[in-house]
């Protein structure tokens, strides 16, 4: 199974193994591109602007990295067309349609970013500049893929003879009308082959020599050779969203095993299909199936104690009962709970969260649906959204609370400071408690939360503007507590502030615990936003332009879940692609 996507950097581990698999192929299969210019991949994509084009690097690849194919490409938005540099598969490869998807992404790319032309060099398959009968074939296959692909060589210029700058070579000059059926305007047109050569040529071209080829194109419109090997192309005139754009969501499949009927439990299977009923009716969504992953992923973030209590009780007691806890003692000189269930308030902060069998195997793919969503940004992925049920925020070390058994934000953002610093922004009503603690002395994880104000709010004992950290911690947590009533103004100039100080820190991972509680007439909650306010707060999030994994905590207003997730998952999107 492939994929396509773009690299937009060097930072991910496996970015980097996937260019040095590039510029092998270049080395391999085009010996006349300057090993200076194969080195300079990673910069090329740090500082896209710094070579004169935007420039753009498609990958098609698996998830482990191996890549089956390439696509090298030059945007100049501001006269409208852009430059396929190189496309290429590994000399070992097949192709199996490749090729063609590789293109079929560039021309997507063009059109996203409003260009008119897309333009790039072949070799000709003109006999008299091919002498040599397998070279002839080769050539007219290359013409004749993208012919069917849209594009055409240009005709009646000095483009398609042999020059110094092609060590005697005579190349095409392929234009692709990106299905808009345009005339090929030869104003644009020198305007356009004017850049390609100077900055791209100018190092093995007399200035003298480029202006003669400018010049050569004399008709207006420029001329395209008819179709040769096919009889006509139909335009393609659907156009989805490319997969790689797709925002990866990783369901948690089996939550609605845990179905709990007691003293009013908000906390109900239904919030998973509200939200993923609304999802499902866009395009902007590439479902991806929930893994398993070991506990030494809960295990790195939870005490070990708590989770084998936690697993052991919740499995001796019966399916169709819940043990709510009612003793709490302090823990001042108190040992360690035996495994048994009237110990339970040992761990637990509140009275409303029971420990059962379900409540345990759903909380357990719960982590498994965030680590797979953190996968996805760990092997490329540009924004991921897990959609779980139990939530985990209020999840410490060593407890449990407010709903929730395990911290799957935390575990997840945990996994991801393997590729660099994350940080956490909990956009959640309460407070996030459970990453504030399991991450309070650590300096790579900030954790940022706005919440209502814990004098008054759940989970009360935490979430004061002066926990700050500790330790090597200090300075990396950020609490953000606001008034019982405020709209989406208010809330807005918070996020701004959580956003500057994520910014600072300049995390390779941002990952979002996103609470919808924070809903105009959500039982849970007192503030007042609506779906424009969720929008205007993921496009805000995105802004940011940082790989971002999304993980699905509070919210218990059904009739506006999905709505409202839908509205901040649509912002960050447009935002992020926007940067």
């Amino acid at each position: 199974m492939f994929r396509i996507r773009r690299l937009h950097d060097a930072t991910l581990p496996i970015n980097r193994h996937v260019i040095a698999q590039i510029q092998d192929i270049i080395r391999e299969q085009f010996q006349d591109v300057a090993d200076f210019k194969i080195r300079s991949i990673p910069e090329m994509l740090d500082n896209p602007m710094k070579y004169d084009f935007r420039s753009v690097l498609f990958v098609c690849d698996d998830r482990r990295g191996k890549v089956k194919g390439f696509a090298q490409f030059s945007a100049e938005p501001s006269l409208g067309f852009g430059f396929l540099d190189l496309i290429a598969l590994p000399n070992a490869s097949k192709g199996g349609g490749l090729g063609a998807a590789l293109y079929e992404r560039v021309r997507e790319e063009c059109l996203s970013l409003g260009l008119k032309w897309l333009l790039f060099e072949s070799l000709t398959d003109l006999p008299q500049y091919n002498p040599d009968p397998m070279l002839l074939k080769a050539n007219r296959a290359r013409l004749r893929f993208y012919e069917r692909m849209g594009a055409r060589p240009v005709l009646g210029t000095l483009c398609e003879r042999p020059r110094k700058a092609n060590a005697d070579n005579a190349y095409f000059l392929l234009a692709d009308d990106l299905d808009s059926e345009a005339p090929l305007d030869a104003t644009f047109a020198r305007a356009a082959m004017q850049a390609i050569l100077t900055r791209k040529y100018r190092k093995r071209m007399p200035a003298r020599d480029i202006e003669e080829v400018v010049a050569s194109f004399v008709d207006d419109p420029v001329r395209l050779r008819p179709y040769r090997y096919i009889k006509e192309r139909a335009p393609n005139p659907h156009r989805g969203i490319p997969s790689d754009l797709k925002i990866d969501l990783v369901v948690a499949d089996r939550h609605d095993m845990h179905h709990i009927t007691d003293h009013g439990y908000a906390e109900l299977p239904v919030r998973v299909s509200s939200i993923l009923e609304e999802l499902e009716q866009t395009e902007l969504f590439e479902r991806v199936p929930r893994r398993h992953f070991g506990d030494k992923h809960i295990l790195a973030v939870h005490d070990a104690r708590f989770v084998s209590y936690f697993r052991d009780v919740a499995m001796t007691i019966d399916p169709d009962k819940s043990l709510f806890p009612d003793v709490f003692p302090i823990r001042k000189n108190v040992g360690q709970p035996r495994k048994v269930a009237s110990h339970a308030g040992y761990y637990c902060i509140d009275v409303y969260s029971p420990i059962n069998r379900n409540a345990y195997l759903a909380a357990r793919d719960a982590v498994d649906a965030a680590l797979t969503a953190a996968r996805t940004i760990e092997t490329g992925s540009d924004i991921a959204y897990a959609l779980v049920r139990p939530p985990g925020h209020h999840a410490g070390k060593d407890s449990f609370g407010g709903y929730c058994y395990f911290n799957s934000t935390a575990i997840a953002a945990h996994h991801l400071t393997s590729i660099g610093r994350v940080a956490i922004l909990d956009l959640d009503y309460h407070h996030g408690n459970g990453q504030q603690e399991i991450f309070y002395d650590r300096s790579d994880v900030l954790t940022v939360s706005i919440h209502g104000d814990p004098a008054v709010e759940y989970p009360y004992f935490s979430g004061y503007k002066e926990e700050i950290g500790e330790g090597d911690g200090e300075g990396y947590n950020l609490n953000i507590p606001l008034k019982r009533s405020i709209g989406g103004d208010v809330y807005a100039k918070a996020l701004a502030r959580a956003m500057q100080r994520i910014k600072a820190y300049k995390p390779e991972v941002l990952v979002v615990a996103l609470g919808l509680d924070t809903a105009q007439n959500d039982p849970s909650g007192t503030w007042q936003l609506v779906a424009d306010d969720f929008a205007a707060n993921g496009r805000a999030v995105g802004a940011l332009g940082c790989r971002t994994l999304v993980v699905q905590e509070g919210g218990y207003d059904c009739a506006v879940l999905g709505r409202n997730a839908l509205a901040f998952l649509s912002g960050l999107w447009t935002a992020y692609h926007r940067k």
